[in-house]
């Protein structure tokens, strides 16, 4: 199942997969330090992430309460795909040469990334 999930979406979706069940308040008031969203585009958002799949919620008297339909890893994983796909042809060695080549990694993240690279090539 390939969801579109868009930037302020996941946003939305961060506070959601951290802590639910969730109301709309309660999104809006975790997210307004960061963003000055009214509460009609946190509505909008949550509405969309429902008819996308991304979110189920239950109604308590007056109002709704969110929880993630996938786990984050899931999505995280559909994106990271959508892009192997669209930017580098599908090809996951391009992706990381230009990962290593192109950012700044620490030496616990080289040495973490050998660690899977050893791991991985060890396998049948």
């Amino acid at each position: 199942m390939s969801i579109n999930i868009a930037p302020a979406e996941w946003k939305v979706m961060e506070v959601i997969w951290k802590q639910h069940p969730i109301s709309a308040a309660e999104v809006l008031e975790v997210l307004s330090d960061k963003e000055s969203w009214a509460p009609n585009t946190v509505r909008t958002m949550l509405a969309r992430l429902v008819q996308k799949g991304a979110l189920l919620y239950t109604q308590e008297s007056n109002r709704y309460l969110y929880r993630p339909a996938l786990p984050r890893e899931e999505c995280v994983r559909e994106e990271v795909d959508s892009l192997l796909d669209r930017l580098f042809g599908g090809a996951a060695e391009a992706l990381l040469v230009h990962f290593v080549q192109n950012r700044k990694l620490t030496r616990e993240e080289l040495d973490q990334l050998r660690k899977v690279l050893d791991q991985e090539e060890g396998k049948p």
